[in-house]
Formats: C-alpha cells, structure tokens, sequence
C-alpha cells in the first residue's frame, strides 16, 4: 500500500471511530488527509469501498494473527491463552477499528451485514479450536457458540476497559487467565 492510500485508510479509521460512518464525509476525509478528492477517488472509488477495505484488511490481520499464533502452541488451553492475548494487543494498537467493528455490527446495513461476516468468520475460528479442545479432552464440555462469544466479548470487555483505565497488557492476560481461561480446563 502506498504511503497515500495508507494515510487514506488510517485517516478514515480514525474518522469512522470517532465520528461514526454517517457522520464522517468524504470532505472530513480529504481535509484530515490532505488531499484532493481527485486523489482519494484514485485509491478508493467510494466511501463504503474505503469502509470495506478498512474492515476486510482489519479482520484479515486479527484472523492471521490468531492461525498464526494457535498453531504454535500445543495445547488448546494455550491456543485459547494465544487468543486472549492477541485480542488484548489488537485493542492497544487498533482500538479506533475494534470500535468500528463493534460500532457498525449491529443492524442490516451493508456496512452491518460486512462486520457481521468478518466477525462470524472470527468466531467460526474461535469455535474449531475449542471444538478440538473438547475432542482431545482438554477442555471442559460447554456451548461452543456461548464460549466463542463470550471470548468475543472479552475483546469488547477489553475495549471499554481501556476507555477507563491504563492498560497493562500482561495484568490484563494474567487476570483474563485466572478468572475465565483456567475455568476452561477439563479436570
């Protein structure tokens, strides 16, 4: 990506995340970056393409990071430790696109029906390794959708967490780990 584009795509996350998609226009978008329109329709032919490039390139990363991080480990207590931890990092350094994720899931927009896909894609991910550690026996037998959800909503915990406090990343996973993880262990 070239040095315009990127500053395309992280001036309108920030914008999408602080004023909301509706809220931010394409005129926000150019003042903040500095460009003509001229050059924002040359990388992006629309708003919604810009939305969508910024979701599908954020969730891809999330997604990457997490096959990448669970098939180091052994054990699927420790894929899941993976996850949690991941999910920490990706709200310390991409808080303003886990809040669009969170923000535009809800509802049957387009820009909804997107995040939902890329979310349910996550999740789909979450549920094979818990799936699996249920198989081998290292896991507790339990709801798979409730679990990948409330792992989820951990991510989301996380994010207003930070709102309201200095985030620690490894106080944050050391108490994650004792109060949900450890409950996961198959006895």
């Amino acid at each position: 990506m070239n040095r315009t584009k990127r500053k395309i795509f992280e001036t309108s996350m920030k914008l999408f995340a602080e004023k909301g998609y509706d809220g931010t226009s394409i005129d926000d978008i150019t003042s903040a970056v500095g460009v003509a329109k001229g050059t924002l329709y040359y990388h992006f032919s629309s708003k919604e393409e810009i939305f969508n490039f910024l979701v599908e390139e954020g969730m891809n990363l999330l997604k990457n990071s997490i096959n990448i991080k669970t098939e180091a480990q052994k054990n699927y207590i420790d894929k899941l430790r993976a996850i949690i931890l991941i999910q920490i990092k990706i709200i310390v350094k991409y808080e303003n696109f886990m809040s669009i994720i969170f923000s535009e899931s809800w509802g049957n927009s387009s820009r909804s029906l997107t995040c939902q896909k890329y979310v349910n894609e996550y999740l789909e991910i979450v549920k094979n390794i818990l799936r699996k550690g249920m198989e081998k026996g290292e896991i507790r037998k339990l709801d798979i959708d409730v679990l990948a959800t409330q792992i989820l909503g951990i991510a989301c915990g996380n994010l207003y967490y930070k709102k309201t406090e200095t985030l620690d990343i490894q106080k944050l996973y050391k108490e994650i780990d004792k109060n949900f993880i450890q409950g996961l262990k198959k006895d």
